[in-house]
């Protein structure tokens, strides 16, 4: 019963969360529509209020599933030929430490994620309170890399520290980004710098992207007891 109280709590407060993240749409807008579960109920209320109350506003999406919720509430999808910049970015993390420094990409979608969000006048991270962290490592850093290249970046990765893991569906097989590409899952470090970590990763060839979103949010809206915290970088 106490783990059904906690998931219900839980589910309030991403709501919670999710209706801040509303107030901060204004007609005109061009949004970037993020992933994640406290994401996608900000894109349900932002797309009722599209469809119910005529908003007007363009998005880009940073999934196919979430462009596909968008699309069907009537959200107008635009692309970055035509926007090539975002007013306001709305996003899911799996973990925030002090500063907005985040671990993002436990979806899978974290090289669409950072495409969008480096686009983005205004990058919002919504999340629960069960994602502050001190350091950011405790959940597996995902590290997008091409196919080919994957037992040379998983040999430099364990060199560094991490414990890198093939990402797979719940069949076994690997799990395939939308772009083609594999994800190791990276454990075993908690990061007391992890600046220098992403520099290291970014100068690995055969690394598409990776999961840590450093300088890019400049709110997060934590919902915890009590209601949203809003924390800025």
């Amino acid at each position: 019963m106490a783990m059904e109280n906690t998931g219900g709590e839980q589910a309030r407060l991403k709501q919670l969360a999710a209706e801040r993240a509303l107030e901060l749409v204004e007609p005109g807008m061009t949004v970037g529509l993020g992933s994640g579960s406290t994401a996608t109920l900000w894109i349900k209320l932002l797309g009722e209020k599209v469809r119910d109350q005529g908003l007007k506003i363009r998005a880009i999406a940073s999934s196919d599933d979430s462009e596909k919720l968008g699309r069907s509430y009537g959200i107008p999808i635009t692309t970055f030929e035509e926007s090539p910049s975002l007013d306001l970015t709305v996003d899911g993390a799996d973990e925030v430490a002090p500063g907005l420094a985040l671990i993002k990409g436990g979806g899978g979608k974290l090289l669409r994620e950072k495409i969008v969000a480096s686009a983005s006048r205004i990058f919002v991270v919504v999340a629960d309170g069960s994602k502050q962290v001190e350091k950011l490592g405790k959940f597996p850093l995902p590290v997008e890399v091409i196919q080919m290249a994957e037992p040379l970046v998983s040999r430099e990765l364990r060199e560094l520290g991490f414990t890198p893991k093939i990402r797979t569906n719940q069949d076994g097989s690997k799990y395939i980004t939308d772009e083609g590409n594999l994800i190791l899952d990276c454990s075993g470090i908690l990061m007391d710098d992890p600046a220098a970590i992403a520099a290291k990763l970014d100068a690995m060839v055969g690394v598409v992207e990776h999961g840590l979103f450093l300088g890019i949010a400049k709110l997060a809206l934590i919902a915890q007891v009590g209601g949203v915290v809003e924390r800025t970088r």
